[in-house]
């Protein structure tokens, strides 16, 4: 699910998670201005994925390139703070 080359962005969320759902204008805009794609998982799909990058909060983002982690944030972003995320 997460890609081992080039940049991505991966938001780690919940359907029942107010904060999660939310972010849902602020992760539209960074998709408009950003050439980092952005993958969402659900933590209770993919539990395995969840816990091999120690999601324990969320929304969690998980900045990645080439596969290795970067960033990471837990809790509600900004589109500044996403940006500065991925940089």
């Amino acid at each position: 699910m997460i890609p081992n080359e080039g940049k991505v962005l991966v938001d780690f969320y919940a359907e029942w998670c107010g904060p999660c759902k939310a972010m849902s204008p602020t992760l539209d805009a960074f998709q408009k201005i950003s050439d980092v794609p952005l993958v969402k998982i659900d933590v209770d799909k993919e539990r395995d994925i969840a816990m091999k990058y120690d999601v324990r909060g969320i929304p969690c983002f998980i900045y990645f390139e080439d596969g290795l982690v970067k960033s990471r944030a837990v809790g509600a972003q900004s589109l500044q703070q996403l940006n500065n995320l991925t940089k």
